[in-house]
C-alpha cells in the first residue's frame, strides 16, 4: 500500500478526496447490508426463495464467526472487528489512490454491518447472530457485508501486486 507522501494544499484536499470515498463507500456497503437482512429476516422467515439452480435465498443466523467456525470465540471476535474497523479508519486516511479507497470502504463497510449484527442482534451485545441469506449450497451463506468484503480484500491483494511492480 503506497502511502500519499505529497504536501501542501493540494496534497490535502486530494487526500480529503479519498477519505470520503473510503467513508462514502463503507456507509453505501452498510446501508446496502442492513436493508437486505432486514428484508430477509422480514420475507425469509416464511421460506427460502429459490432463485435460478443451485441459487436460493434462506435465512440464516450465524452465531459463530466466519463460515461457522470459531462459535466460542464470537466476544473476542468482536473485540477483533472493533480494531480492524479502527485500523481501517485510521488506513484510510493515508491511502493514494482511489481504488484503494473503493477497496478500503469495503471491507470496511462490510465489517461495519457485521458488526452491527453482531452488537444489536439477539441474543445480546457482542453475541448476536449475522443475518445470512445468500445460499449458494455449495458454499457457505453468506450476506452483502460478506461479499463486500471478500472483494475489497480481493481487489485490495490486486492493487497491492501492481504497486509493488510498479514502484519497482
Amino acid at each position: 500500500m503506497r502511502l500519499v507522501q505529497e504536501r501542501g494544499p493540494v496534497a490535502a484536499v486530494a487526500s480529503r478526496r479519498r477519505y470520503a470515498l473510503v467513508g462514502g463507500v463503507a456507509a453505501a456497503v452498510v446501508v446496502a447490508d442492513q436493508l437486505t437482512k432486514w428484508w430477509a429476516v422480514d420475507r425469509l422467515s416464511r421460506g427460502p426463495i429459490k432463485i435460478v439452480g443451485s441459487f436460493r435465498l434462506a435465512l440464516a443466523h450465524n452465531s459463530a464467526g466466519a463460515f461457522g467456525l470459531g462459535s466460542g470465540f464470537v466476544p473476542m471476535i468482536v473485540l477483533a472487528v472493533v480494531a480492524l474497523v479502527v485500523v481501517l479508519f485510521v488506513v484510510g486516511r493515508s491511502i493514494d489512490r482511489p481504488t484503494m479507497a473503493v477497496a478500503l470502504g469495503l471491507v470496511l463497510g462490510g465489517a461495519v454491518g457485521n458488526l452491527l449484527d453482531r452488537v444489536f442482534r439477539s441474543p445480546g451485545f457482542a453475541r448476536g447472530a449475522v443475518i445470512d441469506f445468500v445460499d449458494l449450497r455449495w458454499w457457505p451463506v453468506f450476506n452483502v457485508a460478506d461479499a463486500a468484503i471478500t472483494i475489497g480484500c480481493v481487489v485490495l491483494v490486486l492493487v497491492s501486486f501492481n504497486g509493488s511492480r510498479a514502484d519497482q
